[in-house]
Formats: structure tokens, C-alpha cells, sequence
């Protein structure tokens, strides 16, 4: 049975829609990274891509190395005004077919650290790209998508699932989850479906050393004599040591493990609830989220450098 099983369900899964140069799919967050490559492999497959792009730069960049029918409009996910804008120029793209695919890829992490470290204004300025963004860009976009039967594809994290540092990023991929999860049990019925991609710790923009390591500096620079007394002087020196060699150690170069995922979610005629993107993810973070907590929080005290005034 379990043999028979595993047969069928990877028969299913290797199923494919038809007509894809017919399909349009819109992409957040394509200046660099995922949703820069995603387009590309989209473009060359066939599909109509819609790309949003932060800065003109990453537009034309984009735009000089993808096919005609790759077309570009600047987005910015925290601006009500633009999403509206970039909604009526899809529609008049699109016309009667509709949008078969949103992925809801553009995110930010900085800042990222202890809690302690962060003003609220912190938490805000990844909440407003990695949440607010995602459920605007969805809520907009939705009338579009429901014509076609499409696909709404958000991109959250392993740290959706295993909350392992302070800051927003945690928080707003633990939202795009449930949002997500939420939304595909809501709109099913009208043929749209919902996919939430989690990849563990790649080589991008958003794992960069040198900029995680500069709002650190920025976070400590701000603290109160009072609280960096409590931390102790050597507190930043050893937790940037212990983020080097985690980064180091776990983030994958090969982004295609992840566009691969995106890609499926859009092509597959029984795409998947969730996508687990990178050795690390199936190997470390989502056995991780389920255990119970006190794993997690052993694990993490064993790994971090422990406050001068811990009690």
C-alpha cells in the first residue's frame, strides 16, 4: 500500500498544466535573488512574465537579458498607490485571460538581532515588505486571479516555522504562513490555489554578512549604557563570531533549489500546500518545528554567547 501510494503521488506531482504561453504570472521582488532568477526560467519556459522590480536599475538589468514578452513595472509592496497602479497595468496586460500566477517573493530581514536590540520602528519596516506587502499585493490581485483559476505562490522561510532570532523576519514569515494557510482554505472553492514556498539559508541579499553585521553595529550603537552593560562588551563581537559560522556553514549557493520549487508551484497540475527548499530546511528547521520548544531553546543556548549579567 505504502509502496502503491508513493507511486501515484509521484505520478501526480509530475503532472503539468498545458498552454503555458498563454499564462501570465506577476513576480515581486525581481531586482535580484529568487524572483530576479525566477523570472528568467518563467520567461524561458514560455510564460508571460509580469515583473516588478524595486529600482529602475533592476528593471533594466532584467529586462536586457529576458525574451519580449518579459515586461517590467516598479513596485514598491509598502505603497498602497503603487500596488493599485501596478494592478491596473496587469489588468490591461492580462485582459480577459486573467493572472494565472502572484508570487509574493520581495522581503527584507534587516534588522536582525536580539529583541532587546530593536526600536518598534525596527520591527515595522520588515513587518510593512514581508507582511503588509504580501497581504496587499494578494488582496488586490485577487479578482485577476480568480478568473484565471490561478496560483498564488508566498514566499516564506524556514524561520516561518522555527523562530530562531529577534527582529520582524521571524515574525512577518510566521504571518505569511498563516495567512496563506488561511487564504487556500478560504478561496479553494473558486479554483485558486495556494502555495507557500519555505527555503532554508541561501546566498542572497538577505544572508549578505557585511550588511547583517553593519545593523548590528547600528542596534548596539543604540543601546542604553544600562543595557549594554547588561550584554557585556564582548556579547557583539562573540554573537557576529557565531553568525559567521552559521551562515558559513549552512547557506546553499544554488538558488535554482528554490526557483525550482517556485517554478513547480506554477507548472504542476496538482501543485503542493508547501515547498521545503535546501538541505538545511529538510535536514535541521522543519524537523525542528516538531519539537517541542524546549529543543529549540536548549539548541539555541548552546550556540549563542551568553549575556554578562544572565542570572
Amino acid at each position: 500500500f505504502v509502496v502503491l501510494w508513493i507511486v501515484v503521488w509521484l505520478f501526480r506531482d509530475s503532472l503539468e498544466i498545458d498552454k503555458i504561453t498563454d499564462k501570465y504570472v506577476f513576480v515581486t521582488g525581481c531586482d535580484s535573488g529568487f524572483g530576479n532568477l525566477l523570472c528568467k526560467k518563467l520567461d524561458r519556459k514560455g510564460f508571460r512574465v509580469l515583473a516588478g522590480c524595486l529600482t529602475e536599475k533592476g528593471a533594466d538589468d532584467l529586462k536586457r537579458v529576458a525574451g519580449p514578452y518579459l515586461k517590467t513595472i516598479l513596485l514598491d509592496v509598502t505603497n498602497q498607490d503603487s500596488i493599485q497602479k501596478a494592478m491596473e497595468w496587469t489588468k490591461k496586460e492580462v485582459g480577459d485571460k486573467g493572472l494565472w500566477g502572484l508570487v509574493n517573493n520581495a522581503g527584507r530581514s534587516l534588522p536582525m538581532g536580539p529583541s532587546e536590540w530593536m526600536k518598534v520602528e525596527d520591527f515595522h519596516g520588515i513587518l510593512n515588505v514581508n507582511m503588509n506587502g504580501v497581504i496587499a499585493m494578494t488582496v488586490i490581485f485577487l479578482p485577476l486571479i480568480k478568473k484565471a483559476r490561478g496560483r498564488i505562490v508566498n514566499v516564506a522561510s524556514v524561520l516561518g516555522r522555527v523562530a530562531a532570532n529577534g527582529g520582524g523576519y521571524c515574525i512577518s514569515k510566521f504571518a505569511v504562513e498563516s495567512f496563506s494557510d488561511c487564504l487556500r482554505r478560504d478561496i479553494n472553492y473558486f479554483g485558486v490555489k495556494v502555495c507557500i514556498i519555505e527555503p532554508g539559508f541561501f546566498k542572497t541579499a538577505v544572508t549578505s554578512l557585511e550588511p547583517l553585521e553593519r545593523e548590528l553595529h547600528r542596534l548596539w550603537n543604540q543601546l542604553s549604557p544600562e543595557v549594554q552593560a547588561s550584554y557585556g562588551v564582548k556579547y557583539l563581537e562573540k554573537f557576529i563570531k557565531v553568525q559567521r559560522l552559521i551562515m558559513n556553514a549552512v547557506c546553499d549557493s544554488d538558488l535554482t533549489k528554490v526557483t525550482n520549487c517556485m517554478e513547480h508551484s506554477l507548472t504542476a497540475a496538482h501543485p503542493r500546500t508547501r515547498y521545503s527548499a535546501g538541505w538545511d530546511a529538510k535536514l535541521i528547521w522543519i524537523p525542528l518545528s516538531y519539537m517541542p520548544s524546549c529543543v529549540v531553546d536548549i539548541g539555541l543556548k548552546l550556540v549563542l554567547p551568553r549575556p554578562a549579567k544572565s542570572v
